[in-house]
């Protein structure tokens, strides 16, 4: 029987920055697609989704990240342009003052009541999930 074609995995952090969990980190994309976004990207083949996140993180804003929850699976079908993807997404706390660095163009630390941002694939939707699971209220 042949192995079946399935998504490709991906891993997201939202990173709470400084114990505050309404400052996190967003990458500016430095290729497409552009905007900002979680960090996060594909699974490695022998690399587990948690050490894949974490690994993430680290190549995109240079913070070591401690996991402290798995927010959710997003896997729709349309929620990145280049294929069909399924993302775990961890909550995760660092410490210390992000660099962008592997394919991320920037980093900007926001406050994640700011509702009027505009974000790549689903990453308002995971903020918005984030944000009510923590009682997080929108302020914009």
């Amino acid at each position: 029987m042949p192995r079946p074609e399935t998504p490709a995995l991906t891993a997201d952090a939202i990173i709470r920055l400084d114990d505050d969990p309404t400052r996190i980190i967003l990458v500016k994309r430095g290729s497409p697609p552009y905007g900002l976004a979680l960090p996060g990207g594909f699974v490695d083949v022998g690399e587990s989704v948690e050490a894949a996140a974490v690994r993430e993180a680290r190549e995109e804003t240079g913070l070591e990240v401690t996991l402290v929850a798995l927010l959710g699976i997003y896997s729709e079908p349309e929620r990145d342009p280049r294929g069909h993807t399924a993302s775990a997404v961890y909550v995760g706390d660092a410490y210390g003052l992000p660099v962008a660095g592997d394919d991320a163009a920037g980093v900007r630390v926001i406050d994640v009541r700011d509702g009027s941002l505009t974000l790549a694939f689903d990453h308002a939707q995971i903020l918005a999930d984030y944000r009510q699971r923590y009682g997080i209220a929108v302020t914009a």
